[in-house]
């Protein structure tokens, strides 16, 4: 490890479950690694749902914890041939289950979490791939849908929803969307929908091969008959057949496959805003409101 390496490092913790108030930034022991960990210079995280239901509910490892699913930032420490120092990487943690958040200036990570991170975008930029884009790719993996059929994204310009439409498109699906906004109708259009709802009970009846709902929306008056409905949502999950969850697991194969995505120029990221992570309250009353069109990015 490097000697110029600072002992403590800046994290974004919660002492107790509630409002942003319980946000807090404070110093902490810089982490130890184990072996097969590398150490992260982390350039940037993102806000995502699980972050504010891991603090406001009481879910998770017990306080004090740091919170934080995604990272994009450059390995500064570690022995691991596939990741060297210098290196830009991109991880997804799932802090609820290992207790590994990634809003520190400094994280451990064990390296098979971590993907090479796009060439083609900043890396700041990079932090808003990891849940979201694993997420998506792994419901519609769940869904299979196959070139020409029909599908459904619900939520469709979400973080997730925006990287669902565009997967689809990319496996040759037709893609069709339900927002929750008529002003966010265009914005659908952009990432390849070719009809875009407004209201559920607009959504014409048993058309859809897939429906992938990301946003808890019952659209299954939509499916049909034989099709596939997957969700990502905690509920509702219609009784349906073939309803079934999705439930995002780290894999750094998917992580890497959406990296060339990008840098292909076949997955666009959307970013709408950026806050410093000792802006972090204002960052989650901000993401809480809604309606934003893009990731809210935590830079560090």
């Amino acid at each position: 490890m490097s000697e110029n390496l600072p002992m403590t490092t800046r994290a974004v913790q919660i002492d107790r479950h509630g409002g942003p108030e319980v946000l807090t930034v404070r110093e902490i022991p810089r982490p130890a690694l184990a072996d097969g960990e590398v150490l992260i210079a982390v350039a940037a995280s993102s806000l995502n749902p699980v972050d504010w239901k891991t603090r406001a509910w009481e879910v998770g490892p017990p306080p004090p914890a740091t919170l934080g699913w995604d990272l994009a930032g450059r390995v500064v420490a570690g022995e691991v041939p596939a990741h060297r120092v210098g290196d830009e990487v991109i991880a997804m943690s799932a802090q609820i289950a290992t207790g590994r958040g990634t809003w520190a200036e400094l994280v451990a990570l064990p390296a098979h979490l971590l993907a090479s991170a796009p060439t083609s975008l900043p890396l700041e930029d990079a932090a808003a791939l990891p849940l979201a884009g694993t997420t998506a790719l792994q419901a519609l993996r769940a869904a299979e849908p196959a070139p020409g059929e029909r599908v459904l994204v619900t939520g469709a310009v979400g973080g997730v929803g925006a990287l669902a439409v565009q997967l689809a498109r990319h496996t040759g699906a037709r893609v069709d969307a339900l927002v929750s906004r008529p002003e966010h109708r265009s914005a659908a259009v952009e990432l390849g929908a070719e009809r875009v709802w407004h209201q559920p009970a607009d959504l014409p009846s048993a058309q859809y091969h897939v429906v992938l709902d990301t946003a808890g929306v019952d659209a299954s008056h939509a499916l049909a008959h034989g099709g596939r409905y997957v969700s990502i949502s905690d509920e509702p999950l219609p009784a349906v057949p073939g309803a079934r969850k999705s439930y995002v697991q780290e894999n750094t194969a998917d992580l890497a496959y959406l990296a060339t995505l990008v840098d292909a120029g076949e997955l666009r990221l959307r970013i709408a805003e950026r806050h410093p992570f000792t802006d972090i309250r204002a960052a989650h009353e901000r993401f809480e409101a809604r309606g934003l069109l893009g990731k809210v990015l935590i830079t560090f």
